[in-house]
């Protein structure tokens, strides 16, 4: 078989397995914020919609903005709510969306390198086990209350 012929193949190959390998996951209405101006922490919120036919899951973030990012959650505790680092992520199933939210999953930033300000872009990559490393631009929203969209009671996705 000829250099070209391997090539080919090779080629036909890779752009058949494409689909099959591929996950259409969508970053929709991100916001981060922090709980005051001088907080060494912050957190981001957003929708994950896999509208591809297999499963997914969100197993890591990570952001220049902060020292250490986790995937995080609340769960109640003797009727008390605690946040914890969920180590083995949000799981994303195909055809349904994961609302990282106040009150419930999300994604938690420590060690802030700089305060948060009305306004500032947050770059964000979520690591997905199958879709891999997503790069998304979260605004900074001090403002933004849990009525005003997705951070309405406890979050969903574990």
């Amino acid at each position: 078989m000829s250099l070209t012929s391997k090539l080919f193949a090779a080629l036909a190959a890779t752009a058949l397995a494409a689909p099959a390998l591929a996950q259409e996951i969508h970053v929709l209405d991100t916001y981060a914020r922090s709980a005051s101006p001088t907080a060494k922490t912050g957190a981001a919120f957003m929708l994950i919609e896999n509208i591809g036919d297999a499963d997914d899951r969100l197993i890591g973030a990570a952001s220049p903005a902060a020292q250490k990012v986790e995937l995080h959650t609340h769960i109640e505790e003797g009727g008390v709510m605690k946040m914890v680092h969920v180590e083995e992520g949000f799981a994303v199933p195909a055809g349904e969306m994961l609302v990282l939210q106040r009150g419930g999953a999300h994604v938690m930033m420590m060690g802030l390198t700089e305060s948060f300000e009305q306004g500032m872009i947050v770059p964000l990559t979520l690591v997905f086990e199958k879709s891999g490393e997503i790069v998304v631009d979260v605004s900074v929203d001090l403002t933004r209350k849990p009525e005003d969209g997705h951070g309405k009671g406890h979050g969903t996705g574990n």
